[in-house]
């Protein structure tokens, strides 16, 4: 008996997969002379998925194709977003260039140099690759200029990272290995060290971590941070923190509510209340307050025991931090906001 609840999420495929097939498809057309009504690719781990083609022209010289983006039962803010490509003769090799909607590279720390179109090294490979086989299959030289674009890119794009990483003018073509795999954390992680690297090449000693929007805007006023100096942690404060062990940046500062970090208090590294939960009673002897155990949420607790218990919850919060993570190279503090953003407590220089 199958129970629907466990049914698999679908996949998807990125915007890199989905650039690759515009690339053949585009290229079907300007060197054998008409269109595909769909295109396959081969992806780097073997998957080889078909794409109906949502755009077909050309003209003297060019072709251009659009595939609309599949990214299954991920909520990627990219799904449904047209993914157009233009083909053209190049004046040697294979040329990438930004259109309209997808951005520009202007800060250090990322794969790709400063002033190149926002296409990741993957998505590269795969189309040269399409490239040379499609020359190869039509007696042509792989001298190409791909032009990509995202219809409505520019403000798609200021729901991602993007705009903190230096990207301007639009959306990254991205993946690693074309599919997109639903709720992924790989990707957020991925993210936050695009972050720390992007800090770091520009020069960036204070960098800061938080759990939300709230305590990111808290932290980021208390120290006069840049954005390019505030990390998207979220959950994984994990993911950063192993991250700047091996890549470290002078100080860090971790911030967050009460409830996420009393779980980093406790020893949790994924804050996700899905995957690590607060004890209380364990959050009742740190304070002394039997009344504690009782409690539904870190908030009440704080309610009943006040400002003793944030501060406690900092100061294990950056002992978790330092015994786990703890380097010469980084000095470390944690911030706790409440919900309206008021600092509750801190912990560290």
């Amino acid at each position: 008996m199958t129970d629907e609840t466990t049914t698999e999420l679908r996949r998807g495929w990125t915007t890199g997969a989905c650039a690759t097939a515009a690339t053949k498809a585009a290229l079907m057309r300007l060197w054998g002379g008409r269109f595909p009504r769909e295109v396959g690719i081969v992806l780097p781990k073997g998957e080889t998925p078909v794409f109906p083609l949502a755009l077909a022209e050309a003209g003297a010289g060019w072709a251009r194709v659009g595939i609309t983006k599949d990214a299954g039962d991920d909520p990627d803010v990219t799904h449904g977003a047209l993914i157009v490509v233009t083909v053209s003769p190049s004046q040697g090799g294979v040329v990438f260039a930004a259109g309209p909607g997808v951005g520009t590279v202007t800060k250090a720390g990322l794969p790709i140099g400063v002033g190149e179109p926002a296409i990741n090294p993957v998505p590269r490979t795969m189309m040269k690759a399409v490239v040379q086989d499609m020359a190869t299959q039509f007696g042509q030289t792989p001298d190409v200029k791909i032009e990509v674009s995202v219809p409505g890119g520019e403000a798609l794009a200021l729901k991602t990272w993007n705009p903190r990483l230096g990207i301007e003018g639009g959306l990254s073509i991205l993946g690693t290995t074309g599919v997109v795999r639903p709720f992924s954390c790989a990707a957020w992680i991925a993210s936050i060290h695009r972050g720390i690297d992007v800090a770091r090449a520009g020069g960036v000693h204070h960098v800061a971590g938080c759990t939300g929007a709230t305590s990111e805007k808290t932290v980021q006023a208390l120290y006069g941070l840049p954005d390019h100096a505030m990390l998207d942690m979220g959950d994984f404060a994990g993911g950063m923190l192993k991250y700047l062990v091996k890549h470290p940046v002078a100080r860090v500062t971790v911030g967050g509510g009460i409830g996420k970090i009393t779980k980093l208090a406790q020893g949790a590294i994924d804050l996700h209340s899905g995957r690590s939960q607060v004890d209380f009673d364990k959050l009742a002897t740190l304070v002394g307050d039997d009344r504690i155990a009782a409690a539904n949420t870190a908030l009440e607790a704080f309610e009943i025991a006040g400002p003793i218990l944030a501060a406690k919850v900092a100061q294990n919060a950056l002992g978790q931090i330092q015994s786990r993570f703890g380097t010469p190279d980084i000095v470390f503090d944690v911030v706790v906001i409440d919900r309206k953003g008021a600092i509750i407590a801190r912990a560290g220089p």
